[in-house]
């Protein structure tokens, strides 16, 4: 399945032998008079002019039929994109940036590719056109594209819709979402990364299954997202990415009050990380939680919270609603009963710094001390 087909590529080669046949004069010669004026309908591309308004792409597709690829934006994204495509197969014609470092590194990294300062320009060199630009960044790229009858056009953004590129359609032309589920840090890393990575793909037949081979090709797995729910996937995908640092930065806060630095906060605790992601993967999320939430220690979450108010007040937000969602997933699997629930969010205090102040706190202390008199032992 592809953007366009062979007929149309003919027509357009029908009538490019036309055009030199019919002898149109090159761009600047013009008709008579020479001011650059050309028959009715025709119009041109630099210094060819055609007889007609032709279907694109000027371009040829290679022997394998692929489409010639494009990429706006030469940064993390696009030039990780670029050199996993090429590397894959794909024709790279060109890439369109303003940043003349970035062009220049992308052309290093992806060989044949073209470097252009903008973004209009790339449209004569592929069929199918990439805008991997900041989300904030797509509708204006968008505004300032004008696509031919035959092309394509994506964005790499997981919160926007295909809609967005709507501005830079025509006739025949189709909009569509290529969005790698990975953290594009590094380029070399986001290349490996790629391979059995998901990618998130949003388009009508024919672009649909176009964008499904571009990301099989790269070792990636394509999956569709439902029109309306690309927002709530991509706050997830931040929770997995942002999140994730975030709360290996708590974790390393903590660390410096046991008198470790971020380096061996990290050797200690990401290998618990790393155990527990694998439980998840094996065991699925609520069997995967393990730790005091689900063994009923009162005790032990009272130390830490008054550890953190004491020591890390910057984490005592976090740290509790990490547990409240904890202590919810270890009753909903019955590893505690309602009532050891009720006691361990006592014995997590007030949100830090909200309504209540210490008279509350200490009376969900008691309320937690009395409950834990009567507790009966959890397995």
């Amino acid at each position: 399945m592809r953007a366009w087909d062979e007929a149309e590529r003919e027509a357009a080669r029908r009538r490019d032998a036309a055009a030199d046949e019919a002898g149109l004069p090159p761009a600047g010669s013009g008709g008579p008079g020479g001011d650059g004026a050309l028959p009715s309908g025709a119009h041109r591309h630099g210094d060819v002019v055609h007889p007609g308004p032709h279907r694109h792409p000027h371009v040829e597709p290679p022997d394998d039929g692929r489409p010639v690829l494009g990429i706006v934006g030469a940064g993390p994204v696009g030039t990780a994109l670029g050199v996993a495509f090429s590397r894959a197969g794909w024709h790279v014609g060109a890439v369109a940036s303003r940043d003349a470092e970035r062009r220049r590194r992308f052309a290093s990294l992806v060989p044949g590719a073209r470097a252009l300062p903008e973004a209009q320009a790339i449209v004569d060199e592929c069929h199918l056109v990439v805008v991997a630009v900041p989300d904030d960044a797509v509708a204006s790229v968008a505004r300032g594209l004008r696509l031919y009858s035959g092309q394509a056009i994506v964005h790499t953004s997981g919160a926007l819709g295909a809609e967005v590129l709507a501005p830079s359609l025509a006739a025949g032309t189709q909009a569509g979402g290529f969005h790698p589920l990975i953290a594009f840090a590094d380029v070399d890393r986001a290349v490996a990364a790629l391979r059995g990575a998901t990618v998130a793909v949003e388009a009508e037949p024919p672009l649909l299954g176009l964008l499904g081979e571009m990301a099989s090709s790269v070792g990636a797995h394509p999956v569709v997202i439902p029109h309306g729910a690309k927002a709530a996937y991509h706050a997830a995908a931040v929770l997995a990415a942002a999140g994730t640092i975030a709360l290996l930065d708590s974790i390393a806060s903590l660390g410096r009050v046991a008198g470790l630095d971020e380096a061996q906060s990290l050797a200690v605790y990401l290998p618990l990380v790393e155990n527990t992601i694998g439980n998840a993967r094996a065991l699925g999320l609520a069997r995967a939680l393990t730790g005091p939430m689900t063994r009923g220690d009162v005790g032990t979450l009272e130390a830490h919270a008054a550890t953190l108010a004491a020591h890390a007040p910057d984490v005592a937000a976090l740290h509790r609603e990490v547990s409240l969602r904890a202590i919810a997933i270890a009753e909903g699997r019955g590893a505690i009963d309602a009532e050891t629930a009720r006691d361990l969010r006592a014995a997590l205090g007030p949100p830090p710094g909200g309504p209540g102040g210490a008279a509350p706190a200490r009376a969900a202390d008691a309320a937690a001390a009395d409950a834990a008199s009567h507790r009966r032992p959890v397995g």
